[in-house]
């Protein structure tokens, strides 16, 4: 499992993800993304953060089978995992941007609507397959990306957009040839991190003041149901037949 940082440019840092197969990470996994943002956030000498990842896909989610194996524990740390993630992308003390290709699912909706802008890879495409895996939770994060009836389609139907489509509405910057997706991304950052250290993180401070969702609190709420559908035996009962269909 691996997540990095690392200064490509002045004033950008790169944080990275890379836990193959599909970029699923274990509840040690979000914690150490959460780290890797908020370190790279305090430090003043950076005025952009790029959020990216290696492989197929840029993010597939919790690790379903160390949830199954885990049982509440794996559950509980999962649910503290993510919402640390989450929140240090949106606290982050500078922009954010998200460079997005394959695959962004569960948690990686979580990442990625948090952020303050989203570039994508042609074939990137966004979703919550949580009704399918036995879990619930991101919506909060998916209407951040989408209009609100389209949201809840999306939601109950386990469906994923494109990129094209998110760029439609206005929440994916640009979509680009997967080729050419780190260079676009980092030509945002750049663009970004040209701006005066301190004013950037005043006007990241104040966007996230008129934010008129509170992510942490709305997000926490969603978690709440995901342990009910837990402790009610649901979540098991959804993920073992997950788990048939997949075999």
């Amino acid at each position: 499992m691996s997540v990095s940082t690392s200064s490509p440019e002045t004033g950008i840092s790169l944080v990275t993800v890379d836990v193959p197969p599909v970029n699923a990470l274990p509840v040690d996994g979000w914690f150490a993304l959460a780290d890797a943002v908020r370190g790279a956030g305090r430090d003043p000498r950076v005025r952009c953060v790029v959020l990216a990842a290696e492989g197929r896909g840029f993010n597939a989610g919790v690790d379903i089978k160390e949830l199954q194996a885990g049982g509440a524990d794996a559950l509980v740390g999962a649910n503290r995992g993510c919402f640390a993630a989450f929140a240090a992308v949106y606290e982050c003390e500078v922009p954010v941007v998200a460079a997005v290709q394959g695959f962004c699912l569960g948690g990686g909706i979580g990442l990625v609507g948090n952020a303050d802008a989203i570039v994508a890879a042609e074939d990137a495409v966004f979703g919550l397959p949580e009704l399918d895996r036995g879990a619930l939770g991101a919506a909060t994060h998916l209407a951040r990306l989408v209009p609100q009836h389209l949201m809840r389609a999306l939601y109950f139907t386990s469906r994923t957009v494109s990129a094209a489509e998110l760029h439609a509405h206005g929440s994916v910057w640009r979509v680009v040839p997967r080729g050419g997706l780190r260079s676009a991304a980092m030509e945002l950052a750049g663009e970004i991190a040209a701006k005066d250290g301190e004013l950037i993180r005043l006007a990241k401070a104040a966007i996230n003041g008129i934010d008129p969702v509170d992510v942490r609190r709305s997000y926490r709420f969603e978690q709440g149901f995901t342990f009910e559908a837990s402790a009610l035996g649901v979540a098991d009962r959804v993920r073992d037949r997950f788990g048939k269909e997949g075999t």
